[in-house]
């Protein structure tokens, strides 16, 4: 099984820091008597081979399940990286798939929620125009899809300086609109993916529509990583005053591309209650405590004191 390699806060650390079974007693104990659910924020270095993949992720999922999990994330990408675009277009599926049919079996076997951070999912127009889209799929405890969310916001980013270039709409079809909150077992889930995470509408929207957690699977890059992947999901946490969960990719995937890692889990204070550091796959162990949710925006009511609409677009209007 993978060793948990996580750098914790205080307030997830009880969850890691002991052998697993006495982990798994002490969580147990914890959580009935504080109701608190669990969720595992996994990070995974995925290559191009869709069954080692899958049983990489598989591997995490029964040992978050194991240690009290009641949600599991993976990140986007989590069925594969592909060398070139050719390669990423002829491993794609669509969701009835085998991919999609693994991991809705592995979640009805487990008894636990998934959310699929990006998957590459043929588009409706696939045999014309050979396009797909990112897909950030939830699958519920029965082993049944409950919500698709398409990545809206595609990154077609040169940065010759930091040696990176990709265009993902080269191939990727950009989602047509955005996804009401998920209702699961650890609060009310809102739906992005990566590159969204740079847009505080969508995670405004999302926390307007009830979202106490946001979530932004990613395979950021490594140069874009170090400068901006924690202070956004911080700037994500505190602007909503939501939890955010963000599973990631690490390391190198191929010859061609690694990722920076570092999944992260934040409260709606903006602390970090873990990071899985940029080196290895494993998963970071949290307790959901929507009272801290309820009393961050109770004491501090930020949404109370913003204005409507039309202040805001006043300037586009003089």
């Amino acid at each position: 099984m993978f060793t948990v390699r996580c750098i914790l806060g205080t307030s997830a650390k009880y969850l890691t820091s002991l052998p697993a079974p006495r982990q798994q007693i002490k969580l147990q104990n914890r959580m009935s008597t504080l109701l608190r659910p669990v969720a595992a924020v996994c990070q995974v270095t995925a290559t191009p081979d869709k069954k080692a993949n899958f049983s990489a992720c598989k591997q995490l999922v029964e040992e978050a399940k194991g240690r009290g999990a009641s949600m599991v994330f993976l990140p986007e990408a989590f069925d594969y990286i592909g060398s070139s675009r050719e390669e990423t277009l002829s491993l794609s599926e669509s969701l009835t798939g085998d991919t999609i049919s693994q991991y809705s079996q592995l979640a009805r076997k487990l008894e636990v929620w998934l959310s699929l951070g990006g998957f590459h999912e043929r588009g409706h127009n696939w045999e014309s125009d050979r396009r797909i889209y990112n897909s950030h799929i939830i699958i519920n405890d029965k082993g049944e899809i409950i919500s698709v969310y398409r990545k809206s916001h595609l990154f077609d980013v040169e940065l010759p300086e930091k040696g990176v270039s990709l265009k993902e709409s080269a191939f990727t079809i950009p989602g047509p609109t955005l996804v009401s909150p998920v209702q699961t077992p650890i609060g009310k889930v809102g739906l992005g993916i990566c590159y969204d995470l740079r847009f505080p509408e969508l995670s405004l929207a999302l926390q307007r529509q009830g979202a106490d957690i946001l979530t932004y699977p990613s395979a950021f890059t490594v140069a874009t990583g170090a400068a901006h992947w924690e202070v956004l999901l911080r700037a994500r946490a505190i602007e909503t005053q939501c939890f955010v969960l963000a599973a990631a990719q690490v390391g190198r995937h191929h010859e061609k591309r690694s990722s920076y890692g570092h999944a992260l889990a934040v409260d709606p204070w903006g602390e970090v209650l873990g990071d899985c550091g940029g080196e290895k796959p494993g998963m970071v162990l949290v307790e959901i405590d929507l009272e801290k949710v309820s009393s961050t925006r109770r004491n501090m009511p930020v949404q109370q004191h913003r204005r409507n609409t039309d202040f805001y677009q006043s300037l586009e209007k003089s």
